[in-house]
C-alpha cells in the first residue's frame, strides 16, 4: 500500500484518467473529490463488498437451480 500526505486543495492522480482531490478535513473526516471516466466503477469500499458477495451468491444459487434443472 502506498501511504501519501496531502493536504486541504491537493490532489493526486492515479493511471492517468482518475483524480482524487482532498475537499475538506473536519476533525477526523476528510471529504474526497473523484474525477475519473465514465467507464470507471467507483465505489465506497463497503458497498463493493456488498456487490461481490450478493454476485457470488447470485452465482451459487444459480448454479444450484441450474444443475437441479439438468438433472432432474
Amino acid at each position: 500500500m502506498l501511504a501519501l500526505s496531502r493536504k486541504k486543495g491537493e490532489a493526486l492522480v492515479i493511471n492517468n484518467n482518475v483524480e482524487i482531490s482532498i475537499l475538506e478535513i473536519r476533525g477526523e473526516q476528510v471529504k474526497i473529490g473523484i474525477t475519473a471516466p465514465k467507464e470507471v466503477p467507483v465505489y465506497r469500499k463497503e458497498l463493493y463488498v456488498q456487490i461481490q458477495e450478493a454476485n457470488k451468491e447470485a452465482m451459487n444459487n444459480d448454479a444450484v437451480e441450474g444443475l437441479k434443472n439438468l438433472f432432474g
